[in-house]
């Protein structure tokens, strides 16, 4: 099989299983909701910076590179 095809492939799935996880886990997982995420609400803007869920979503991929990477 061509590489870019197996790659592509790899991607879509990844995509689809993250995708799923979280429509289905936003429930008990608080992403975007999180203690840090900064919130400014006046009376006709609403701000929303999510800085601790971006901290959190870098640390996980770095882990699964990593990973990745280390068993390869």
């Amino acid at each position: 099989m061509n590489p870019v095809a197996k790659f592509f492939i790899i991607i879509g799935a990844v995509l689809i299983v993250i995708g799923l996880l979280w429509q289905m886990g936003g429930k008990w997982i608080p992403l975007g909701k999180l203690p840090g995420d900064i919130v400014i609400e006046r009376e006709n803007v609403k701000f929303y910076f999510p800085i601790v869920t971006c901290i959190v979503i870098s640390l996980i991929m770095s882990l699964l590179v990593y990973l990745f990477r280390l068993f390869r």
